[in-house]
């Protein structure tokens, strides 16, 4: 038996990159899925069409996660094709880096609306679903940073912050009901993003790294199947760093 057969995982922000490869793996460990993204595209429908290799029921969904009211429908909207919902991955983000002194407020306001009020929206959502069912998986996608903070990211280390306290007080509000709420804080990820770094810059950068590698989405998505599946069951309220000993 597959460690997440009979599951049911919704990924918020899963149409490429670290989401994308959380759905993946959770998929391939028997999960079906349910992904959401700002615009159903091309990217988003081929990111579905590759999830269903793995012989599991995957569709993806439009719907702005940093809208409550959309949050709510489209929770709804999955709850009535799938019948329930056993976890929960809160990756949407977005950067919007800068400065404090330069940031503007629409900065400030852009970064903590998609990353941090998007997974209050969820949870917010689906909290009541899984009390219901006495059981549940919530991972927020934190980050170092938002450990360890950021020159040039206030906004973004501030929601990630702001996701591992979310995630610890939903641990203590919601365990006695079954769920658990953790936290993983990846560092510098080989993504399309980081991709786009000068050479030089991303030589020196995974100098400063114990590893002395960049992390790969599969590396944070064996994290996010691990506290998705009962290994972790006794795992609440807790940080995971995936970052090859930057943060250690």
């Amino acid at each position: 038996m597959k460690l997440l057969e009979g599951k049911v995982a919704l990924i918020t922000g899963a149409g490429r990159g670290i989401g994308k490869a959380v759905a993946s793996k959770l998929a391939e460990n028997g999960a079906d899925i349910a992904f959401t993204d700002l615009e159903i595209n091309e990217t988003v429908e081929a990111t579905a069409e590759e999830l269903r290799k793995w012989g599991t029921r995957v569709e993806a969904y439009a719907s702005n996660a940093a809208d409550f009211e959309q949050t709510h429908a489209v929770v709804e909207r999955i709850l009535a094709d799938f019948g329930h919902i056993d976890i929960l991955v809160n990756n949407a983000g977005i950067t919007k880096d800068g400065l404090m002194m330069r940031m503007s407020e629409a900065q400030w306001d852009a970064v903590i609306n998609v990353n941090l009020k998007s997974a209050f929206n969820f949870i917010h959502a689906l909290t009541p679903i899984m009390a219901r069912q006495r059981s549940g998986s919530i991972i927020n996608m934190s980050s170092v940073v938002g450990v360890s903070g950021n020159a040039g990211q206030c906004n973004y280390s501030a929601s990630k912050a702001g996701m591992i306290g979310l995630a610890k007080s939903i641990a203590k509000e919601m365990g006695p009901r079954g769920i658990r709420a953790n936290c993983i804080a990846p560092g510098f990820i080989i993504t399309d993003m980081t991709a786009k770094l000068p050479e030089s810059v991303r030589e020196e950068w995974c100098k400063t790294i114990p590893l002395r590698r960049g992390g790969t989405p599969e590396d944070v998505a064996n994290v996010a199947l691990f506290l998705a599946s009962d290994l972790s069951s006794y795992v609440s309220g807790q940080v995971i760093h995936c970052c090859g000993g930057m943060n250690c």
